[in-house]
């Protein structure tokens, strides 16, 4: 299992800096061979007109989580680019978000995930599907 880093400085997405996750407070919380979770806190710069997470954070959140599920078995050598994501709403999001990704099929050059949102009463609020080419990392 990997944890993430506890730097003030910058958080450590399993491995990787991501400005943008830590720009919308995404945390890391597990990789293991086979998922990744992550959580996402309510804040208010976060939020539409009617007071839910946007949509599109939610989506962002649902990407990153997903695409590190799909490198799970060999994160430190391996990045992924979305192919293709397939996001659906259930419940508008008001609460701190626990964001699942999981790998059901992976191959040689391709991962297929699926994945949720759950709010702190359990509710599921997202779901998503999605396909990543993945591509050995270069040497920074």
């Amino acid at each position: 299992m990997t944890t993430p880093s506890s730097t003030r400085d910058a958080v450590s997405y399993f491995g990787l800096e991501i400005p943008f996750m830590e720009h919308i407070g995404l945390r890391p919380l597990l990789m293991d061979s086979e998922q990744c979770r992550t959580l996402l806190a309510m804040r208010p710069d976060l939020v539409n007109s009617r007071g839910d997470i946007h949509g599109g954070t939610l989506m962002s959140a649902l990407d990153f989580t997903l695409s590190g599920a799909a490198r799970a078995h060999d994160p430190q050598r391996l990045g992924v680019i979305t192919v293709d994501m397939t996001t659906h709403f259930y419940e508008p999001a008001r609460t701190d978000l626990t964001v699942i990704g999981r790998c059901t099929r992976r191959g040689k050059s391709l991962a297929f995930c699926e994945g949720e949102i759950v709010d702190a009463a359990g509710a599921v609020v997202a779901v998503a599907r999605a396909v990543f080419k993945l591509v050995a990392r270069q040497a920074a």
